[in-house]
């Protein structure tokens, strides 16, 4: 991965309060920049990029708008702000043509652009995704990114608690598979379609190339025992078994791959299992570890320093260039094509 260093042009235009989020469409060279007064403001750039002409202004939210998306096929801008409100905009006419209060604030906001009637998912996606999915217990953090696969109708999320799932939307089957890479809350995620390969950002600058193209597992769910299910040693709840033993009792782990609850002499030791996202090592039972091979611990996945706190990042397919923004008030532009091929 290479930086490449990136020239400011000169062409600018000032704003009625700062920017909190941008959406650009290079089809239409539209740009649509959310702002802390909850304003949304439209701009079209000319041919060369040399021109930012004003179109107009959305009154759009009472507060700052936290995610802003235009979608070319509807000619509609989708919108979240921190009133909680989801609303939609006429492009073409600038008229409200509809809102919905959310229960909490949006932080993500994705929209599957081959499904003309799912409006409705899309807002779910947004604003109800971490209520409902968290109250399953897939979820153990605030969802901080989302990012959609329209080929095989998968969603991307990101969460702070250092995790992404991969949301199998599309074939209809609930499956969740979890990436864990992270050592810090994930902030942002972008898709690379032809390629098959997420790229998700964390605050602490680090940047993850996963390969999904490959076939991952679930991981399983932990198992409840009052005691070791591989010696059968007491836990330390376990008083009935303690005192018929005339043991003390220990402490309970569980295995990341097979999910039983043991003991930490039967889990001593680690191993990574990128085929269930474990890409760092992690506790496994004894058994477990022997049967992994060297095979399945083969990385899916490669690791990158940008050396800066991001949150925002934009893919270009075309180049293979990805753009980085972080709140050291630096962007950053790489050269991704060693790695995203």
């Amino acid at each position: 991965m290479r930086f490449i260093v990136l020239l400011i042009s000169s062409t600018c235009s000032f704003l009625s309060a700062p920017c909190s989020c941008m959406s650009f469409n290079p089809e239409t060279r539209r740009l649509s920049v959310g702002l802390d007064n909850g304003t949304i403001s439209e701009f079209i750039l000319s041919e060369d990029y040399n021109e930012m002409m004003p179109v107009k202004n959305y009154q759009a939210h009472q507060s700052r708008v936290t995610m802003v998306l235009f979608v070319l096929e509807l000619e509609w801008v989708l919108s979240t702000g921190q009133d909680k409100q989801f609303v939609w905009h006429c492009s073409e006419s600038g008229q409200r043509l509809g809102g919905y209060r959310t229960t909490a604030v949006a932080s993500g906001l994705q929209y599957p652009l081959r499904d003309r009637n799912s409006l409705q998912r899309a807002y779910l996606l947004a604003s109800l995704f971490h209520k409902l999915w968290s109250e399953a217990g897939d979820v153990t953090g605030g969802v901080t990114a989302l990012c959609w696969d329209p080929g095989r109708r998968v969603l991307f999320s990101g969460s702070s608690d250092h995790s992404v799932i991969m949301w199998d939307i599309g074939g209809r089957k609930g499956t969740a598979i979890e990436l864990q890479g992270h050592n810090d809350k994930v902030q942002a995620l972008s898709y690379v379609q032809h390629t098959r390969q997420l790229i998700s950002c964390s605050g602490d600058g680090g940047i993850v190339v996963w390969n999904m193209d490959v076939e991952r597992q679930e991981t399983p769910e932990w198992l409840d025992s009052d005691s070791c299910q591989r010696c059968e040693q007491p836990f330390f709840w376990n008083f009935k078994q303690m005192w018929d033993s005339k043991k003390i009792g220990l402490r309970q782990h569980h295995c990341r791959k097979c999910g039983k609850a043991v003991c930490g002499k039967c889990s001593a030791r680690r191993s990574s299992i990128p085929r269930m996202g474990f890409e760092f090592a992690v506790r496994v039972c004894d058994s477990c570890h022997e049967a992994i091979t060297e095979e399945e611990r083969a990385p899916t996945a490669t690791f990158h320093d940008s050396k800066h706190n991001i949150v925002h990042v934009h893919f270009d397919a075309t180049r293979g260039w990805l753009l980085t923004s972080g709140t050291d008030k630096v962007i950053k532009l790489w050269d991704m094509t060693p790695v995203v091929s």
